[in-house]
Order: structure tokens, then sequence, then C-alpha cells
């Protein structure tokens, strides 16, 4: 392998900066990334197709997705049953997110 075909080293030298038209931000504090929620849980859940579309249905009547309906259900169960952890996070808010 030559000198050539190697990769280079992503290092601060070569990595993301500004482009061309761009100003160049040395000397300047950065600023303070937004905070991000912390990553949603994803699982795979199989439904009697019956039980879905009534499922669907019943999110639809109340302007949500089938998704957020079946957390609805979820967490108003848990709660019900005394089992809701007191370290879950509130419901995200309905609606399109904010733009950054």
């Amino acid at each position: 392998m030559t000198d050539d075909a190697r990769p280079t080293d992503p290092g601060p030298e070569n990595g993301p900066g500004p482009g061309p038209d761009e100003p160049s931000t040395e000397g300047t504090p950065r600023a303070r990334p937004a905070r991000r929620a912390p990553q949603r849980k994803q699982m795979l859940l199989r439904l009697d197709p019956a039980i879905h579309d009534a499922l669907a249905r019943w999110a639809n009547d109340e302007f949500r997705s089938a998704n957020a309906q079946i957390e609805y259900l979820l967490r108003k169960a848990l709660a019900d049953a005394g089992r809701l952890p007191k370290t879950a996070g509130p419901l995200p808010r309905r609606g399109r997110p904010p733009k950054d």
C-alpha cells in the first residue's frame, strides 16, 4: 500500500470546519448545543389486524398517531395499576416538533 492510497487521519486539522464561504470560528467561544431529549426505545409490536384497525380509528378520533395512542394507553394502564415509574418522562408534546 502506498502513501497515496492510505486514508487520511481525520484529526482536528482535517476534521469538519467552516467551509470556504463560512466565517472562521477560531478564538470565539463555542455555543452550547441544545439539550436533546433522551433517546426513546423502539420495539416491534405484532397486532391482530382487527385490533390495529380499531386502534387506528380511535387514534384518528383523538388526533393521535397509532404509536402515540399505544403509548397513551400503556401509560394510562400503568398509572391505573400503580406501576407507572416515577422516572417516566411526560408524554411528548402533540404536533410537529419545534424548529431548531
